[in-house]
């Protein structure tokens, strides 16, 4: 069974930083696209940052110079570094990616940015 499962998160202060890694295991023919997708507190989930299996990068503009999102094919593994971290960016951070050509989402991990 497919599963996709995050870690890193955790509590920073303004301006600091953060790394987010997410694994995928469990019967992966094909992983194309992945992503990290952030639900902030009463907003609905949004696009932060996106990677192409040849690693084409597509990053929302709000995080774009602050983050870095990256994988290793080999691990079946994305990243997220985080830098300059803001008080706005403080959100669930969901993995995603497309694997066997369907959309898989995994647990969130919280990200809290604040003094």
């Amino acid at each position: 069974q497919v599963q996709l499962g995050a870690s890193g998160g955790g509590w920073v202060q303004p301006g600091g930083s953060l790394r987010l890694s997410c694994t995928a295991s469990g019967g992966i023919f094909r992983l194309n696209d992945m992503a990290w997708y952030r639900q902030g507190p009463g907003k609905q989930a949004t696009m932060g940052a996106r990677i192409t299996r040849s690693g084409t990068t597509n990053y929302t503009d709000s995080v774009k110079g602050r983050f870095t999102i990256s994988r290793d094919n080999a691990k079946n593994a994305v990243y997220l570094q985080m830098n300059r971290l803001k008080p706005e960016d403080t959100a669930v951070y969901h993995c995603y990616g497309e694997i066997n050509w369907r959309d898989y989402w995994g647990r969130g991990t919280q990200v809290t940015v604040a003094s």
